[in-house]
């Protein structure tokens, strides 16, 4: 994780302390798609995770990416990996506020909007 992760983590919950317009401030989309890379890098250390396929039937979109490995002829396992790490839109996510990226069901994209 990049040094200054701690710092941003800090300065996001030392909100939580500050006055009520202080605190109605949103985290910057950049430290969100930070702890959403590390939360989920996280979550692999557990297990896999759901493979697009199970993604998929519970209804929940995949980016354009997710859908080339979907429909490609591999094994369920290849198929639960956090394709993520490997996308241009997450590195672009975790360093600008306001990325240019714009996948749909990309979750580096709706934290944009949050």
């Amino acid at each position: 994780m990049p040094a200054d992760f701690d710092f941003e983590f800090g300065s996001l919950f030392s909100q939580l302390r500050a006055t009520p317009e202080e605190a109605s401030a949103r985290a910057p989309s950049s430290l969100k798609a930070r702890l959403y890379s590390a939360l989920v890098r996280s979550q692999q250390e557990s297990g896999p995770l759901a493979s697009l396929d199970a993604t998929v039937a519970s209804d929940h979109g995949i980016c354009i990416f997710e859908k080339l490995v979907q429909i490609a002829p591999v094994g369920e396992k290849a198929k639960s990996r956090f394709f993520c790490q490997v996308c241009h839109a997450r590195v672009l996510a975790e360093k600008f506020d306001s990325p240019p990226i714009f996948w749909p069901h990309c979750p580096y994209v709706e934290f944009k909007g949050s």
